[in-house]
């Protein structure tokens, strides 16, 4: 026997054979995919940063890897770097994109807030 919640049709809330549901993905708690934290990426210590115009009709972005955070701390971590550098930016499968050229600005930033920076490519 399944119990809906009809206040904001999110579907399944408990199953009877399976007990309490994710509103998320619809799978048992126990089983629950959505909600596991995803494991922080091993790097060896080093935050690089780069400069790339490949793929980008030939504007620059300033990329940053190897940043030992989990998706939550690299998502909060994007958002104070853009507002940093007052430009736009992304993140891409545990990559910082910061649209154009602020390696300087990031390098005294990172460096500031306790990581070893090194400056990579050309």
């Amino acid at each position: 026997m399944a119990i809906k919640d009809q206040s904001k049709g999110t579907g399944l809330v408990y199953s009877t054979e399976f007990g309490r549901m994710c509103p998320v993905c619809n799978k048992p708690e126990a089983t629950c995919i959505c909600r596991k934290k995803q494991p922080v990426m091993k790097t060896d210590g080093i935050v690089r940063l780069m400069r790339e115009t490949k793929g980008r009709k030939g504007k620059g972005v300033t990329l940053i890897t190897g940043v030992p955070l989990d998706e939550a701390g690299l998502k909060r971590l994007v958002k104070s770097l853009k507002q940093k550098c007052g430009c736009g930016g992304s993140l891409k499968n545990g990559i910082i994109e910061i649209q154009g050229d602020h390696r300087d600005v990031l390098e005294i930033e990172l460096a500031g807030r306790g990581y070893k920076v090194k400056r990579a490519g050309g």
